[in-house]
């Protein structure tokens, strides 16, 4: 939602916006002029008025404003517009699914009669806007996007970037551009991936993530199916074997020589430092790209930014430059700190594939005769109930694991299960495992656990890396 605000906010669009509590995202945002409520009310509407001033403003003559969000052509298209002198209405209300339909403000503006549009509606709107490259997948896509953007910014092609972490290199999770590239992530969770027709559409992966939303991979599927359809051009992995068979990639890539790809790497070599290997187009060899990001996931990650980057015209050396230079995404195995020799990491890893291949990634990172210790907070009763047996094998390249109780994310308990009963089953197959019920718990204990020497990874997608400064603090 903030990425959006911003953008929209760069694009001279009077934006407001409400949050439960003021960050560093709600100041960002006040700072390009957006009017920030630091709560959830039904009185902040009445902020708004409509009584009979008359304004003046800027409208494609192709946009009907009933049914979609107003949003402000490029400077180049300035030419088309024309004006017209309207009642000053109340304003198009925004939201995202995180947004029950319980919400006060939200229960507000219906009552106003407000225009009420869904974030992906934005989304979609912008993503017709520009020559756009959405990024879609069950994973990956927050780092593949943010490893995109970074390579067109610095090829010199400004784009604008949406993506759903914050980047270093552009101060944040949005980046306003004046080239006529945008770079999108492009989220399945709720179905709303239906929504987009970019000019390029990536899929790194497919696989079932969200039992709250969907009831089988089929209809995750059948999303992504539609995806395809909706792209000029669709540029896929077939080392995911969905990928591979239920869709048809017009560019394909992958991590196997024997898949035939149109981008393959081979000689992939680890080390704590970085990854380095060789990139072969159609057969070619391109030459070789060094990442700073650890993982053979990683690999993946770039080598999709590398066939779009190629897609555009851009030089081998130009993507190759970019993605030595890429330091990563806030939460992807971000570094967080150390003290007493033991290193902090942070990650959103949260599904069990994610922390497999987060945990095989840190694994080369781990200096001999130490630990590898991961913190993990389930996130959603539903995906730990629907993945309960895939996230008792997902800790194998941890040398010690901490559980803590799941983080809801609003979700009612149908299932009926803990922290305590995923606890139960990783050490059917783990034997350095610990729970812990609560954070407080959890931060009172770990520097009795923890040992000069250690990796500590904190994964998942909820609360607990609002710790890690606790912790070390601890120590």
């Amino acid at each position: 939602m903030s990425a959006l605000a911003y953008v929209l906010a760069k694009r001279q669009i009077p934006v407001s916006g409400s949050d439960l509590r003021s960050s560093h995202i709600t100041k960002k945002l006040q700072e390009v002029g957006t009017h920030i409520f630091s709560c959830q009310e039904a009185t902040n509407l009445e902020f708004f008025h409509s009584g009979n001033e008359q304004v003046t403003e800027l409208v494609p003559p192709s946009v009907n404003n009933s049914t979609i969000p107003l949003i402000n052509q490029n400077e180049h298209d300035r030419e088309l517009r024309t004006k017209r002198t309207l009642t000053k209405q109340l304003p198009q209300v925004i939201f995202s699914t995180a947004i029950a339909k319980d919400n006060s403000e939200y229960q507000a503006a219906q009552k106003k009669g407000c225009p009420i549009f869904h974030r992906s509606d934005v989304l979609a709107a912008l993503i017709k806007d520009y020559k756009s490259i959405a990024v879609a997948g069950t994973h990956g896509k927050t780092t593949t996007s943010s490893l995109l953007g970074y390579v067109l910014l610095k090829a010199g092609l400004d784009p604008t970037i949406i993506i759903g972490g914050e980047v270093d290199a552009w101060n944040g999770n949005a980046h306003f551009g004046y080239g006529e590239y945008l770079v999108a992530e492009a989220d399945e969770s709720d179905g709303s991936l239906v929504k987009h027709f970019p000019s390029i559409g990536i899929v790194t992966n497919i696989e079932l993530d969200h039992p709250d939303h969907y009831k089988s991979l089929e209809d995750v599927i059948k999303t992504f199916q539609t995806f395809e359809i909706q792209c000029e051009t669709l540029i896929g992995c077939i080392d995911c074997e969905t990928v591979r068979t239920q869709l048809n990639p017009t560019i394909t890539y992958s991590l196997d020589p024997h898949q035939k790809a149109d981008y393959i790497v081979k000689e992939i070599t680890y080390s704590v430092k970085n990854t380095t290997f060789e990139v072969w187009e159609r057969g070619q060899f391109l030459g070789q790209v060094c990442l700073s990001i650890p993982g053979k996931h990683n690999v993946s990650n770039a080598l999709a930014a590398l066939a779009v980057g190629r897609k555009l015209g851009l030089e081998f050396e130009r993507i190759a430059e970019a993605l030595a230079t890429f330091s990563g995404t806030k939460r992807r195995f971000e570094y967080r700190g150390q003290t007493h020799g033991i290193t902090f990491i942070d990650d959103y890893a949260h599904h069990p594939s994610e922390i497999r291949a987060t945990l095989s990634a840190a694994r080369s990172k781990v200096e001999q005769n130490s630990r590898l210790v991961a913190i993990f907070q389930p996130h959603r009763y539903s995906r730990t109930a629907t993945f309960l047996e895939e996230f008792t094998t997902a800790f194998q390249d941890a040398d010690f694991i901490v559980l803590t109780d799941i983080y809801s994310a609003g979700e009612a308990n149908i299932a009926n299960i803990t922290g305590q009963d995923l606890a139960n089953e990783v050490k059917r197959h783990h034997s350095e495992v610990i729970y812990q019920p609560s954070l407080e718990a959890l931060i009172e204990s770990l520097p009795k656990l923890l040992r000069t020497g250690d990796l500590v990874l904190f994964l998942g997608a909820g609360n607990l890396n609002q710790i890690i400064p606790r912790v070390i603090a601890a120590f």
